[in-house]
């Protein structure tokens, strides 16, 4: 599965979309690891995401530590409910940074 990426403002926008699990997560990894790499900072828009499973939350985790240690941005954007109830059960709602809209995560600074 491909997963866009746009460039707004200095960030890479990257789209998950339907499933993000064992299947596709390896594609999301490469795709946020590859922008990371490239010195941007990340928004990943979610709000497209019907179901995620531990493999798609560890592609989000990886992309953030990568992201803390190379002192980039990361962040979620417009996280659906499905990929919310995920992320509060392993309490990860705590520790990404969360905007309720890709404006909003485009203007609070990744």
């Amino acid at each position: 599965m491909a997963f866009p990426v746009e460039d707004k403002h200095g960030f890479s926008v990257i789209t998950l979309k339907g499933e993000v699990d064992l299947k596709n997560s390896p594609d999301a990894r490469k795709v946020i690891l590859n922008n990371l790499k490239k010195r941007r900072h990340v928004l990943v828009d979610l709000s497209g995401v019907e179901y995620i499973d531990s493999s798609g939350v560890a592609s989000l985790v990886e992309g953030l530590q990568y992201a803390r240690s190379n002192d980039l941005g990361f962040s979620l954007v417009g996280v659906s409910e499905a990929a919310m109830n995920v992320l509060r059960l392993a309490r990860l709602d705590q520790v990404f940074r969360i905007y309720a809209s890709l404006e909003d995560g485009l203007h609070g600074g990744g």
